[in-house]
């Protein structure tokens, strides 16, 4: 088994953030500490499905975030199979599979509480292999790197489903943003255990970052509390003895 890597998350640049230009953010408010909405996230979804790796792919890992919303519901809508993370990883099973012959109400389903309704626990020795993942962000740049909340968990599910062999190097990471949330690509700093990005896409724009930056294949434990790892079970069993 391929041990996975995680860090603990280092906070977002302060200097980094949501749209910034007023007219831009949509609900949930604020937009600070989350995965920020923005105006015509589905015009991103709409240029997402039109790319080859959302074509090739039969499964998908996504956010459970609102400017994945449409991405979610697009994925459900071609007949793929999405996977959402529960919250924290907290649970033994800690992956919802939502199939589009299991899901009578497409909307509902993809919503954060109607996930938890609809969504068949699964544990990651169950899951098939992860054709594309679609990861929120706070900001992002042309290099492929990426900010989220800073709480590290995009990352620790990779590091998991690595560790599982449910994803590796063909594996698309992608995800849909606003223009103004791509940033000079010397504003981000990526840490070691940072996924870097293969697509950003946009309302109006679609950039393939041919991201330099390598995937990881390893575990940092040292860099893990043992209060976290209490917290998940996932871990405890990757955990080396």
């Amino acid at each position: 088994m391929v041990t996975p890597i995680y860090v603990q998350r280092r906070p977002p640049r302060a200097n980094l953030g949501p749209p910034r230009r007023e007219g831009i953010a949509r609900f949930p408010f604020p937009p600070h500490g989350r995965i920020p909405n923005f105006a015509n996230a589905g015009d991103a979804a709409d240029r997402l499905a039109a790319t080859d790796a959302w074509q090739a792919a039969d499964t998908l890992k996504c956010n459970p975030d609102a400017p994945q919303l449409p991405v979610r519901r697009q994925a459900l809508r071609d007949g793929k199979t999405l996977y959402m993370a529960v919250p924290r990883l907290s649970d033994d099973q800690p992956f919802l599979r939502l199939a589009p012959d299991e899901v009578p109400d497409i909307d509902d389903a993809t919503t954060v509480s109607g996930s938890a309704k609809h969504g068949v626990p699964v544990d990651p020795e169950a899951m098939p292999h992860i054709d594309l993942i679609v990861a929120g962000s706070v900001a992002v740049d042309e290099a492929g790197n990426r900010v989220g909340k800073g709480e590290g968990f995009s990352d620790l599910e990779f590091a998991v489903l690595r560790g599982f062999d449910r994803v590796d190097a063909d594996t698309t990471v992608a995800t849909t943003v606003h223009d103004s949330q791509v940033v000079a690509d010397s504003e981000i700093e990526p840490d070691r255990h940072d996924v870097p990005l293969d697509l950003v896409v946009t309302p109006t724009q679609t950039i393939d970052t041919d991201a330099a930056a390598a995937r990881p294949d390893g575990l940092y434990w040292d860099d893990i509390g043992e209060a976290k790892i209490a917290e998940i079970p996932v871990l405890q069993r990757l955990q080396p003895e």
